[in-house]
């Protein structure tokens, strides 16, 4: 029986595949059709001991300088921009498979987690954010009730 993560990575690599397949179907022009950007592959996990999420994305030939991080309530969004790896001009292509241009990736998070702690890294092309779960509140509260019908004897 397949592994869980396995099935979710079919799932990532088969929609990347469609995207290739039928990218271009609705195109109503007949020049070669290519989208501006690309989408970052990414990882999502969750630790314990301290509880934190922890993103994980491929982000090869992209300058530190080129790159974004924010954070919304339970969303963490990476942007930026990869240039061409070589722009040699009267260049004739057989195949391009890099991808270069802008992006922005929202990554749902599972959790709330608290931005003002978060702490990423970026090393040979592989960015890592860690961001600390908040605890959920377990407050409760007794709720009085009132019976209707009764008047109040002080009355």
């Amino acid at each position: 029986m397949p592994q869980r993560d396995d099935i979710f990575a079919n799932f990532e690599r088969m929609r990347r595949e469609m995207d290739e397949l039928f990218g271009g179907v609705f195109d109503r022009s007949l020049a070669p059709h290519r989208r501006a950007g690309f989408t970052p592959r990414v990882d999502v996990s969750y630790v314990g001991d301290p509880p934190r999420a922890i993103v994980t994305a491929e982000l090869a030939g992209i300058e530190i300088e080129q790159l974004d991080l924010e954070i919304r309530g339970r969303e963490l969004i990476i942007s930026g921009s990869r240039g061409a790896l070589d722009e040699a001009q009267g260049r004739v292509y057989q195949q391009i498979e890099i991808e270069h241009g802008p992006f922005r990736r929202t990554i749902q998070l599972g959790a709330d987690v608290a931005a003002d702690q978060a702490k990423a890294t970026y090393d040979d092309g592989v960015l890592r954010v860690e961001l600390p779960l908040i605890e959920p509140e377990q407050k409760s509260r007794s709720v009085p009730i009132d019976v209707r019908g009764k008047t109040d004897p002080g009355q």
